[in-house]
């Protein structure tokens, strides 16, 4: 083959080449969240909370304890506990171990009520519903398990413990009427969390979906024995499932 051949050879192959490139889809960078070890960044998080209820055994009688002298409508139906809606807002820390573990940690200012919903067997009676006003920080501690990267994506796994602290005042039972008696928590509690998420990268930030589900350890309810809606219960233990994005 003459040098012109080889020439043109050359010529139609750096271009055909050239040609490709233009077409390769470069991985975004996702601001550098993934170039070093430790990052930071910010949280949103919608959640919906219940209570996992364990009742007295005597939890239907009139008279709700005891030593409780004063009764308080009739025998009991249900008492069931109804989902309502909250959000969270937070800050991420996280270290990376290698490219598929890391460790993180998102305290979480958390704005979630719960409900209590006490039915009678005389339905004249009507019902009764107790809402719990909290305002908690949560401190998790998690490991997050990712996958390998595939173009501007990865799956991962995620789970863990958390501390939960409530900040909100404590009701004042004492000089309540039966009726105006409020259900009161421990200021704190321990649970476990477990869910599933995608880390989506952009050119300057990185975008993670999660959805996670949450059960507390110990026994949230304050006891309180002259409380007509407290006395009944022997236990409550939170149940939570959280959608949330995380920025970083």
């Amino acid at each position: 083959m003459t040098r012109a051949g080889k020439l043109i050879l050359f010529l139609l192959f750096f271009c055909t080449c050239k040609s490709w490139a233009q077409y390769t889809i470069v991985p975004s960078w996702g601001g550098g969240a993934d170039q070093q070890d430790l990052s930071f960044g910010f949280t949103f998080q919608y959640i919906n909370s219940d209570f996992k209820i364990v009742k007295q055994a005597d939890w239907q009688t009139v008279v709700d304890r005891a030593d409780v002298t004063t009764t308080y409508k009739g025998r009991r139906a249900s008492i069931s506990s109804n989902s309502l809606p909250g959000f969270g807002i937070g800050f991420v820390t996280r270290y990376s171990f290698n490219e598929h573990l890391e460790i993180r940690t998102t305290p979480e200012l958390v704005f979630a009520d719960k409900q209590i919903l006490y039915t009678y067997l005389d339905a004249t009676l009507g019902n009764d519903s107790k809402q719990i006003q909290t305002t908690s920080v949560d401190v998790p501690l998690l490991l997050k398990l990712k996958s390998d990267r595939i173009g501007d994506m990865r799956v991962y796994l995620i789970g863990g413990l958390k501390t939960s602290f409530a900040i909100n005042k404590k009701p004042n039972n004492v000089e309540a009427n039966l009726e105006d008696k409020a259900i009161t928590l421990k200021r704190n509690y321990n649970a476990w969390e477990a869910g599933v998420g995608f880390d989506i990268y952009f050119e300057y930030f990185k975008l993670s979906p999660e959805l996670k589900v949450s059960n507390s350890f110990n026994n949230m309810l304050a006891s309180d024995k002259a409380n007509p809606f407290t006395s009944p219960l022997s236990k409550l233990f939170l149940h939570t499932i959280s959608f949330s994005l995380y920025f970083e």
